[in-house]
């Protein structure tokens, strides 16, 4: 199922203009409230040239990124960033990413009763339920603005059906 992709393959980056309305935007959208993140005169008083980006938005934007290259049947599994220099009004975000690990994970039939799967109904007639064949993929992403490194970390993705960059 993964022959459409190899360890060491490169995602096409993607380049995001930070404005400041998605600054806020995405503070607002995340619960965050913290004025450093909608307050110019405020950031500054707190020793910052003006508002930077929170990190449940930089979140956001990685699983975009890799969403956007795996398409539909994409599922995020894990997310695990950590955020270096901070993005502020004019910059602009280019993220990065390669293929660092990949499984693949047979199709099979899990027993009803298991928490993580009641609520579908997805039944077999012998009370168990269905889980396609799927690829896992690790992806180490990069994500750099004018003042330097701005996110760093390992995002995993799983690929159901059908498989291909898109």
């Amino acid at each position: 199922m993964n022959e459409a992709y190899r360890i060491g393959d490169v995602l096409p980056p993607l380049e995001i203009s930070v404005t400041r309305t998605l600054i806020v935007a995405g503070a607002i959208a995340s619960r965050d409230y913290q004025d450093v993140h909608h307050d110019a005169e405020l950031a500054r008083e707190k020793g910052s040239p003006d508002i930077f980006m929170n990190i449940l938005t930089t979140n956001g934007l990685v699983g975009r990124y890799i969403t956007d290259h795996f398409g539909p049947t994409a599922v995020l599994r894990k997310v695990a960033i950590r955020l270096g220099a901070p993005n502020y009004p004019g910059d602009a975000l280019r993220l990065t990413g390669h293929i660092v690990a990949l499984e693949n994970v047979p199709a099979r039939n899990v027993p009803l009763g298991n928490p993580a799967l009641e609520g579908g109904n997805h039944a077999l007639p012998e009370g168990r339920i269905p889980i396609e064949e799927r690829v896992l993929i690790e992806v180490a992403i990069v994500g750099d603005n004018r003042t330097g490194r701005h996110v760093t970390g390992k995002v995993t993705v799983a690929i159901t059906g059908e498989v291909g960059g898109v």
